[in-house]
């Protein structure tokens, strides 16, 4: 029942994008890295949610290295929702068929706290209407005050490490 239901929810979304917008509350029950969850609904269904308009540093995998920061900003999402009942604002499904949402715990934006911690980017690429710049503004603060990631002067973006990028660019 679980599973049917689990995927009856992944097809909705992929079949329409009249789910943006839609909020879902859920139990997070899993933090991957520092921008993906596991969301238990009241259903009892799953479902893997990428967190929006953020691109944390890569943890490290059984058989691919992690970045710096990477650990910690699983750790920190870990701290703010593990174990705790959040909504998540649909905005998209990624190519992974993964939700892409907006994840709020009390009312606090929490993909945009992990930019503004240092622990992630603004992606750029993806960022929209009022959280583009709302998140690349609480980047450029954070890069202000050196926290997180931007303790180092120029970090690889995860982008390019995914890619395999040696060289570094400013963002």
């Amino acid at each position: 029942m679980r599973t049917c239901l689990a995927l009856l929810l992944q097809l909705l979304f992929l079949a329409s994008s009249a789910h943006a917008g839609r909020t879902i509350e859920g139990m997070v029950r899993a933090v991957y890295d520092g921008d993906t969850v596991l969301l238990t609904t009241r259903e009892e269904s799953r479902l893997k949610v990428r967190l929006y308009g953020i691109d944390a540093p890569e943890t490290q995998k059984p058989d691919k290295p992690g970045q710096a920061y990477g650990a910690i900003a699983r750790r920190t999402l870990m701290y703010k929702v593990m174990g705790r009942r959040v909504t998540a604002e649909l905005v998209d499904i990624d190519k992974h068929k993964r939700a892409v949402a907006i994840i709020r715990y009390s009312g606090r934006d929490i993909n945009r706290e992990m930019v503004s911690e240092g622990m992630a980017w603004a992606y750029r690429q993806y960022l929209q209407g009022a959280y583009a710049s709302e998140y690349i503004g609480a980047e450029n603060l954070a890069r202000s005050r050196r926290v997180g990631i931007w303790r180092e002067s120029n970090p690889q973006p995860p982008w390019e490490f995914r890619n395999g990028r040696k060289g570094r660019r400013k963002h």
